[in-house]
């Protein structure tokens, strides 16, 4: 990878760029760019940076909005996409002070730098390593409107169960509801799709493990990718999303990470898998533990156990995200952990022997968080479990059985996720103190986001909703 100017002159003089990109994540996890001539990346920019306003991306008072923006240059690789040869790179945000700029402790990139840095002061650790799972739609059309007067929305996508009838172009092969799982041609049109989308994402330095059509009958896929360090896999996940959306759009189809965008389907989580290690060795392996699982491993689950609900507000941080975590799909609703069970919120799967492999996945995340927000609040949580020793197995399990199945008695017994966002942004506003450990996550970021999300359940709960009148306009 490039690392210095030249490395990058070098790469552009091979690749004849004409411009520079620079890729910017607002805190609700979306990627926005401002591009210049290559010409004008010169060692001043390294130093000096591009100056941006910090209040549009939500970060800052208008008042004291002036940022500025300085490109890792190891993150630099050719955007397929750009009709102009360009050179894409992400970066870091600082705030402008004397005698020197200082990184501004909000920006997601920085969070998640803050959060590695701070595993490695504690002892715990020196690394975690992430593996997430993007599950999400692929769509022919998509339309929305949201006014005072009229709100709906329609989605199409030709291989779905509800085209069987269709009197357009039809050759059957639609598949049937909640029948796609590894669904084969004809059945999954979307096989070329995904396997194109994965070249560019090998070629943009993701690892691809495997793709494969998902439950969900009217598009939904998933591609799951190799580990990562937290920072590393937090820029992956964006650039993952980029790559996807893009693709698709090149191919006359969109994608969507919605956790929810069909009644009755199934939904698209983002299962984050994780384990530690110290000095190249795993520390979550333990041959004659629960499930081969080590003590450190069982604390750190501990720790994602109790703060799970406050978790919620930045790993699942739309009003969608409640509509996925509901009994019956696969998605969890008890807050509890377990071996190859898919009700249970973390699972730990059976097949992860080698003490190198062994892990767990938290399944309640979903694509519409910030990835760098929502890693690090995972790590912290699981150090916060092993710090205090909080062992699952006093209040959390392990529930190897069904979840979904339970009496209204044995429910009484276990603890729930949120079931809205609102009651994620209470448990947030409860129980953060361990994200700000370290200086990890400052107080105003946490403040900011849970004022931010709070309008947006607002003006959810506010708008009247088709199925309202289905069931009250005659009244």
């Amino acid at each position: 990878m490039p690392v210095t100017l030249d490395d990058i002159n070098k790469l552009c003089e091979k690749n004849a760029v004409k411009m520079a990109d620079f890729m910017m994540i607002d805190m609700n996890g979306r990627w926005r760019h401002l591009t210049m001539p290559i010409a004008r990346l010169t060692e001043d920019t390294l130093k000096n940076g591009v100056g941006f306003d910090g209040s549009n991306y939500g970060f800052a008072p208008v008042e004291k909005s002036d940022m500025i923006f300085i490109p890792d240059l190891a993150s630099a690789r050719m955007d397929p996409f750009a009709e102009i040869p360009t050179l894409s790179m992400i970066g870091d945000v600082y705030v402008i002070d004397l005698p020197e700029n200082w990184r501004f402790d909000q920006y997601p990139r920085n969070v998640a730098i803050h959060a590695e840095e701070y595993l490695r002061s504690t002892g715990i650790a020196d690394e975690i390593r992430i593996g997430p799972e993007f599950e999400f739609n692929v769509f022919d059309h998509v339309s929305y409107a949201v006014h005072g007067h009229y709100s709906g929305f329609k989605i199409d996508s030709s291989q779905a169960e509800w085209n069987t009838g269709s009197s357009g172009e039809n050759l059957g092969y639609k598949v049937p509801h909640k029948g796609g799982y590894h669904a084969t041609p004809p059945w999954d049109r979307l096989g070329g799709f995904r396997s194109k989308a994965t070249i560019l994402m090998e070629e943009a330095g993701i690892a691809v493990k495997y793709h494969h059509h998902e439950v969900g009958g009217p598009g939904q896929v998933e591609i799951e990718v190799e580990f990562g360090g937290l920072r590393e896999m937090a820029d992956k996940t964006m650039l993952t999303k980029y790559i996807l959306k893009n693709a698709a759009i090149a191919e006359g189809k969109t994608v969507t990470f919605m956790p929810k965008p069909i009644y009755g389907e199934a939904g698209n989580g983002m299962h984050v898998h994780m384990h530690l290690f110290k000095n190249g060795k795993p520390l979550f392996y333990d041959a004659n533990g629960y499930s081969q699982l080590s003590e450190t491993a069982l604390f750190f689950i501990g720790g994602l156990l109790k703060h799970v609900r406050a978790l919620c507000g930045f790993t699942n941080p739309s009003t969608n995200s409640y509509k996925r975590l509901v009994p019956g799909y696969e998605a969890p609703v008890t807050i509890g952990f377990a071996t190859s069970n898919r009700s249970s919120v973390i699972r730990i799967p059976a097949y992860a022997k080698d003490p190198d492999k062994k892990r767990f996945e938290l399944r309640s995340p979903d694509g519409t968080c910030n990835p760098y927000y929502a890693y690090s609040a995972i790590l912290m949580a699981g150090i916060d479990g092993i710090k205090n020793k909080i062992d699952p197995r006093e209040k959390y399990g392990p529930y190897d059985f069904n979840l979904y199945n339970l009496s209204k008695k044995e429910q009484a017994k276990i603890k729930f996720l949120p079931q809205s966002l609102d009651e994620a942004l209470d448990a947030l506003a409860e129980d953060h103190g361990f994200l700000t450990e370290g200086g990890v996550f400052p107080n105003r970021l946490i403040e900011i986001w849970i004022e931010n999300k709070r309008k947006e359940s607002s003006r959810y709960k506010q708008l009247p909703h088709p199925v309202e009148f289905e069931t009250c306009f005659d009244l």
